[in-house]
């Protein structure tokens, strides 16, 4: 059975982005010049109680009530704002309940089996080490996706002094706080000069190797276990650790998650990190199939019971056909590839792929969610065609031209995150990082134009608040970014006086507008025709009984013109005309 997406526009921020909390943003959109532009907000899960990347290290799913409350969530109700919120399905912080009762308690915990023992799930399928621990045969880690440069592990060390490697796909880091003589002080046997010593060797050993089973205990081997306690209670964890899907009690976390999320008042859940959480040996343990679909149906069973719409949050090249396979498991799609396909059409002044995509979806029935930017990079990759057994199925650029927009992009200031296979080796980009409007070369027409033809695609377009005020790339707040690092370049906060500036500038204002038409038109619930016309212009229309819409561009000159209303009586919404032939100028700055 389909799940099907309310309509309307999506903004799309953190409960920060937009003042200092979430009742900031909520004034903002009470303002005249946001009316009715927008039917849903998607809020990121700094909503929730979380530590890394910018909230998707959740550690537990109450409100942050440092930045929402219960009162922010019944105005956006009486707003007539629905609410979507994330699951982040693969992984929880080591900060949550359950990761620190594990912690606390080791073998005898009731989260034992809650996250994924690496050496038990590999056993049979790999080399045992001296200390128990599992790699993987060569087979296997040939077929893993990976994530960072190295095997996705972390260490943990248990109250009794064993030791236990958990999956970690993504993030981690194990701090020790300073190591004295005085942290040995109560170890019978361990006089003050030899607990100097060891706290000197202690520091040295951690600073350069970073991990505690570097340190040499030979000559206090009877006093080990001791000493090691001693020294775990100077450790802190970082990192996001893979849930294991197989345990019952991970399945009854996720439906009580579910349930409190409707609490909040949300409709739509996007399901983060999705296609991680299948694993079996032998699998890339990146969309496993058919284990995916059955946690997607399963999923989909307790979403229904309180009401809510699920999607899965899945990056895959064009090529490889995952997205039908979503779509005819009933479920919404992500359109990660509007993003790329707008970039290349602006800079080429072609529409002809992004006129093939529109007609597919059109075709498929395929239910969508496009962006331009997001909270993430700009995917790029994901127009690429695959190898899928013996077909060579093509994307929906070639990779010259994905090359070619990556490049510009990156010309433009942007910055590149990285795959890797299992020996560490780079073996792809995985996506760019930039601010849309930067991604553009901060060029204000082609930013109207590339929100006139998000608003007239099919499905529901998610805004990322930064868009709507035509930010630039924050290579500072980049450089600060840490665990997030190339992310938050285009995740700058904006201040209340941000905010006031920002709503007196024309292009901030012609996109409010351009949004307004697309959320409040009946026309966009009806049937989108996608004209023919000469490569360098774009004409599309939506038609609604009575109800039209239509779009006319020239993408060599960047103009456009946006009218609407009742068939016959169609009137101007928004006209542009750029004073200058933007290809013309765009060459003539590269001959210079």
């Amino acid at each position: 059975m389909s799940q099907i997406l309310p309509n309307g526009v999506m903004l799309n921020a953190y409960p920060d982005s937009m003042g200092c909390k979430l009742s900031d943003a909520i004034e903002l959109l009470k303002k005249p010049e946001f009316k009715d532009a927008f039917s849903l907000f998607y809020i990121l899960p700094t909503f929730f109680h979380s530590d890394l990347d910018r909230g998707f290290s959740i550690i537990d799913y109450d409100l942050n009530e440092e930045l929402v409350n219960p009162e922010d969530l019944a105005t956006l109700k009486r707003l007539g704002i629905q609410i979507k919120l994330d699951l982040v399905l693969n992984h929880l912080s080591v900060r949550s309940p359950q990761f620190q009762d594990l912690l606390n308690k080791g073998s005898d915990s009731l989260y034992r089996d809650f996250f994924i023992d690496w050496d038990e799930f590999w056993k049979g399928h790999g080399t045992v080490g001296e200390e128990g621990e599992v790699t993987p045969h060569q087979e296997h880690l040939d077929r893993l996706f990976m994530r960072k440069p190295s095997l996705p592990t972390l260490k943990v060390r248990f109250p009794d002094g064993s030791l236990k490697t958990y999956w970690n796909t993504f993030y981690q880091k194990v701090d020790f706080a300073e190591i004295t003589a005085l942290d040995f002080a109560q170890i019978e046997g361990l006089d003050p000069d030899e607990a100097q010593s060891l706290a000197d060797h202690v520091k040295i050993v951690i600073k350069e190797k970073g991990y505690l089973e570097a340190v040499d205990l030979t000559h206090v081997a009877h006093l080990k276990d001791d000493i090691i306690q001693a020294i775990c209670h100077k450790r802190d964890y970082l990192g996001q650790m893979d849930l294991n899907a197989r345990s019952e009690l991970v399945w009854d976390f996720y439906d009580d998650t579910l349930r409190k999320l409707a609490g909040y008042g949300a409709k739509v859940i996007r399901l983060d990190a999705f296609a991680y959480l299948h694993k079996e040996p032998g699998q890339p343990n990146f969309f496993n199939r058919p284990g995916t679909w059955d946690y997607l149906k399963r999923l989909r069973d307790i979403a229904s019971s309180y009401g809510l719409t699920i999607f899965p949050e899945i990056h895959a090249e064009y090529g490889s056909g995952i997205y039908e396979e979503i779509a005819r498991e009933g479920s919404p799609v992500y359109d990660f590839f509007f993003p790329g396909l707008v970039i290349h059409t602006l800079d080429q002044g072609d529409s002809g792929a992004l006129c093939r995509w529109a007609e597919e979806i059109k075709k498929k029935g395929l239910q969508t969610i496009n962006m331009l930017g997001c909270h993430d990079g700009i995917p790029v990759l994901d127009l690429r065609g695959k190898r899928v057994g013996d077909v060579d199925r093509l994307g929906l650029l070639s990779d010259a031209q994905i090359d070619a927009t990556m490049q510009r992009i990156i010309d433009r200031g942007g910055l590149t995150k990285n795959l890797y296979d299992a020996e560490g080796k780079k073996i792809d980009y995985y996506q760019v990082n930039a601010t849309f409007f930067s991604a553009l070369g901060d060029d204000e027409d082609k930013l109207r134009l590339a929100r006139a033809i998000q608003m007239f695609m099919p499905g529901v377009p998610q805004v990322w608040y930064l868009d709507i005020f035509a930010g630039t790339n924050d290579y500072a707040a980049a450089r600060r970014g840490r665990t997030a690092g190339h992310k938050e370049i285009n995740r700058t906060t904006l201040k209340w006086i941000d905010l006031e500036e920002g709503l007196r500038r024309p292009v901030v204002l012609d996109q409010l507008e351009l949004i307004r038409f697309r959320n409040v038109s009946p026309a966009f619930r009806g049937e989108l025709t996608v004209h023919d016309c000469e490569p360098h212009l774009l004409h599309l229309s939506w038609r609604h009984l009575d109800a039209t819409a239509t779009l006319k561009a020239d993408l060599k000159k960047l103009s456009f013109t946006v009218t609407g209303g009742a068939a016959g009586s169609e009137t101007v919404v928004l006209a542009k005309t750029p004073k200058k032939d933007a290809h013309d100028s765009q060459q003539l700055v590269n001959r210079q």
